[in-house]
């Protein structure tokens, strides 16, 4: 009995709202492939606009580096997502014949509305034109895309 006491207290004492990778949900490793899915649809649209847009500055070499969503375990919410990237700049140093390097990197929050179904957000973000497909917002005419989200960061 006093065992199923403690059993209770410390259950009662977790959080309610356990956040995961969104690779881990709804177990372990379940979600890898369907989040890798919608990923690389979202690195290909980047890869396929980013000479025409984001890689036209200073670091015209520009990298998307991962995307990371949590989620909450229980319910698939995601809380929040990020997409980070590196960027560099390379030249040599006339003077002193020595390269140099400025590099920089970015994490990027996708306008995902708290509470969006991790099983809403995979297929929607997964086909072609994922980067410039709509997030799911409450208001369909003004919901912006991924790439709106990229504009306003790198």
């Amino acid at each position: 009995m006093t065992g199923l006491l403690l059993l209770l207290l410390v259950a009662g004492s977790m959080p309610a709202d356990i956040h995961v990778d969104a690779r881990d949900h709804p177990r372990p490793g379940e979600g890898e492939a369907a989040f890798a899915a919608m990923e690389r649809a979202l690195v290909r649209g980047f890869d396929d606009i980013c000479g025409d847009t984001f890689c036209e500055g200073d670091y015209g070499n520009l990298r998307a580096l991962q995307l990371r969503c949590a989620v909450t375990r229980n319910t698939g919410a995601v809380a929040e997502c990020l997409w980070s990237f590196a960027g560099s700049y390379a030249w040599v140093n006339e003077r002193d014949a020595l390269p140099s390097v400025d590099s920089r990197t970015w994490a990027c929050r996708l306008p995902v509305v708290p509470g969006t179904r991790l099983s809403v957000l995979l297929p929607l973000l997964s086909g072609p034109g994922a980067l410039d497909t709509a997030l799911p917002c409450s208001d369909p005419i003004t919901c912006p895309s991924t790439y709106d989200a990229l504009t306003d960061c790198l």
